[in-house]
């Protein structure tokens, strides 16, 4: 035991497991996935020029990932895995560092394990610690800070607390610099902090110091992100602003949020059996009620078949196809989860989210007490940081028009220590040996969906080679935006996006294609490109099959391969 404190096994153990599921998944291709395409040319021109140059597709900061990458590409040459391999480093150090913060935060060890791999090994952090994206080096620098501040409260010196104050703000200020939402650890977390710590004068006049540096780094940062060229800015309101769509996005985030914790959310769903049986009756209702308009009639499937988990939806990570769908390509991807799984799915999420409101409401005495950081001191620190983080995504709809799953992240590394600590203080001190049975459910599914995601791109990739085999131009192929948005920067220095800030005459407008069956998505941000052909999973849409071959990929765990088709783009009658 001696040994196992000593070397932090637990914590190690849980950066192995997030380094094994990845490597069985398989996650290399030669394009973008996701934003990440634009963000990897970047860290090769960063390597190769040493100064980092925007190319129109960047709202995030990106500085500090860029640096990471470009180090990447210097010790072991230019490609797309090698850049992406610098953000699973920062995923399975943070993994490590998860399982530490939980203990801090007053959990037992085995406990902190089962959350931390609750939560790394969801099929939304094992997918995203294999791109190029800045969500998994932002919330990094969320959690070095919320550990920072943890260690600062439980700190017995000044000197030691000032120290640990400045390391929180130190460090989340330069790995903020890959993702700006991750300042409000300096902005929220730390003021937070100073106030649980204002008794202690010399700590308070140090720590409002270090912040008001903080406060000046970041907005010395954002003075100069706002000279970049070919940067895209971000107001903070638009004006009108989409009250109901933002209020029903919000909703839709919320709502997936305990789907992707689900072997922690599930624990209290044996909760609601322990209720009246009035309420137990007016719960069942409700959720046949939610299940029965998500599910059955077929004039409202299209407005509340979101409602299923996971929710999905056009740019969701984790999605009943087993592919993130931030990709537009004709036909239908292959079902991956059944709807008989996905109600499973939806009444253990659910069911265990209303268990775990009715327990707060009952009020359940404490069955043993934890150690080190108080109640009032964690909600103090998650609380008003979550609804600062929120606040932000809510005004962020404005412009993007949804707030994508990937976004949960942040607030489920502020739940997450509050949800196992409930558990093992009201519920019970262990988390029961069925957690680890559906940490390796969620596991199983991330790693297939991962490994499905990677086997799809690199059969559009090989798709691509094909017709370029057969000497059409690499502009001549609608390989959907991600694609499209690789091809455009290889005969242009930048995206031709319509938000881009600085400078003026950036955006050329560019008039619409004709009308088709088919149509290409933001034809106006890659210009270069006039298909002729496009990739899809229907062999007979837009105008029917090309003379091409069809590329099969591999669908964990079924047998039967996906299989991609190259279609006609235009009219056969224009080739």
């Amino acid at each position: 035991m001696q040994l196992v404190r000593r070397f932090r096994i637990p914590a190690l153990l849980c950066s192995v497991a997030v380094l094994l599921c990845e490597l069985i998944s398989c996650p290399y291709t030669t394009m973008g996935v996701g934003d990440d395409g634009p963000y990897i040319l970047m860290a090769r021109t960063l390597a190769t020029t040493g100064h980092i140059v925007y190319n129109g597709w960047a709202s995030p900061m990106l500085t500090c990932q860029l640096y990471l990458g470009a180090a990447f590409i210097k010790l072991f040459g230019f490609s797309f895995t090698t850049v992406r391999m610098s953000t699973l480093l920062v995923a399975v150090v943070m993994a490590f560092l998860l399982q530490r913060t939980l203990v801090r935060a007053g959990i037992n060890e085995r406990n902190a394990t089962l959350g931390t791999l609750a939560l790394v090994l969801s099929p939304m952090y094992l997918m995203l610690s294999v791109t190029f994206m800045s969500d998994i080096t932002g919330l990094f620098a969320i959690l070095v800070c919320l550990y920072g501040c943890l260690r600062a409260l439980q700190s017995t010196t000044d000197r030691s607390t000032i120290a640990w104050l400045c390391f929180a703000i130190a460090t989340n200020v330069l790995f903020g610099t890959s993702r700006q939402i991750a300042w409000l650890g300096s902005l929220v977390m730390v003021p937070s902090t100073l106030w649980l710590l204002r008794s202690r004068r010399r700590v308070l006049i140090a720590g409002a110091a270090a912040t008001l540096a903080g406060v000046l780094s970041i907005f010395a940062c954002m003075q100069w992100l706002k000279h970049q060229r070919y940067i895209i800015p971000v107001p903070l309101l638009v004006s009108p602003f989409p009250l109901k769509q933002a209020f029903g996005q919000l909703g839709l985030l919320l709502l997936d949020s305990p789907f992707l914790i689900l072997p922690i959310i599930a624990l209290f769903l044996p909760e609601v059996r322990k209720s009246r049986p009035r309420i137990i009756a007016a719960l069942s209702v409700l959720l046949l009620g939610f299940l029965f308009l998500a599910t059955y009639p077929s004039h409202l499937r299209g407005y509340f078949s979101p409602l299923l988990e996971p929710t999905g939806g056009l740019g969701s990570w984790v999605t009943v196809h087993g592919i993130i769908e931030v990709f537009v390509l004709p036909g239908r991807a292959p079902l991956f989860l059944s709807p008989a799984v996905q109600v499973v799915l939806t009444i253990a999420s659910l069911g265990g989210l209303l268990g775990l409101l009715l327990s707060l409401v009952r009020s359940v005495p404490p069955l043993v007490s934890s150690p080190g950081t108080s109640w009032r001191q964690l909600a103090l620190l998650v609380a008003p940081f979550s609804a600062a983080y929120c606040l932000l995504l809510f005004a962020n709809t404005g412009t993007s028009h949804i707030i994508y799953d990937r976004y949960a992240l942040g607030l489920l590394v502020a739940a997450l220590p509050c949800l196992v600590r409930y558990y093992q203080e009201r519920i019970q001190p262990r988390l029961p040996t069925v957690t680890i049975l559906l940490i390796a459910i969620m596991a199983a599914y991330a790693i297939a969906s991962t490994h499905n995601t990677f086997a799809l791109a690199r059969a559009r990739v090989a798709l691509a080679n094909e017709l370029q085999a057969a000497g059409l131009p690499d502009t001549s192929f609608n390989g959907s935006w991600e694609t499209n948005l690789d091809v455009e920067l290889r005969h242009a220095d930048h995206i031709n996006n319509p938000q881009l800030g600085t400078p003026e005459d950036g955006y050329t407008p560019v008039a619409p294609p004709p009308a088709g069956p088919c149509q290409m998505s933001w034809y106006d941000k890659t210009p270069h490109i006039h298909p002729l052909y496009s990739v899809s999973f229907d062999p007979d849409a837009c105008y029917g099959p090309a003379p091409f071959a069809p590329v099969h990929y591999s669908r964990w765990p079924y047998r039967t391969p996906g299989t991609l088709y190259v279609v006609r783009y235009v009219s056969p009658s224009k080739d």
